[in-house]
């Protein structure tokens, strides 16, 4: 039996500023018996985004491009907004209807509603936090996905 490395990663360049452009890039491949047996990369971005915004639509691609829902999956993040939002306070928004602990609403609440979907629809899914840019390389070439399509976006 297979499983699937899912490496997902996001930026933006002038993040905060209303021109700020974003992108993720999203590198996942299939593995059988230690071979690689299939690899996807996928891109896309916005202008005037956040560097959170572009992690959570990247986790959130990367998960919808993956159809087998049984399968095991290793999702590699640098983000730790991300990670520590699946892993520990998304339990609790949704039991308090979406609000913070301080009672104020959850930031980018619909991208992570989506990515509660996406997350929950598998069976196998594990996380792992990795440092970016330290020679991890899936979490490179996320990376360089979601800078080509900065490039891109800064030349159109």
């Amino acid at each position: 039996m297979g499983y699937v490395e899912l490496f997902t990663d996001g930026g933006t360049r002038g993040n905060g500023n209303q021109d700020a452009i974003g992108g993720y890039g999203v590198y996942l491949r299939y593995i059988v018996d230690g071979e690689l047996i299939k690899e996807l990369d996928i891109k896309g971005g916005e202008i005037g985004t956040t560097n959170n915004i572009m992690e959570l639509s990247g986790a959130i691609e990367g998960l919808k491009a993956i159809k087998d829902k049984d399968i095991e999956i290793h999702m590699y993040l640098d983000s730790k907004y991300v990670l520590q939002g699946i892993e520990s306070w998304i339990n609790n928004w949704k039991k308090n209807g979406w609000k913070t602990a301080n009672k104020k609403d959850v930031k980018n609440k619909e991208l992570w509603q989506q990515l509660d979907i996406e997350y929950n629809k598998f069976n196998n899914l594990i996380l792992h936090w990795v440092k970016g840019h330290n020679n991890n390389e899936g979490n490179e070439r996320a990376d360089k996905l979601a800078n080509e399509y900065m490039d891109y976006l800064e030349n159109i």
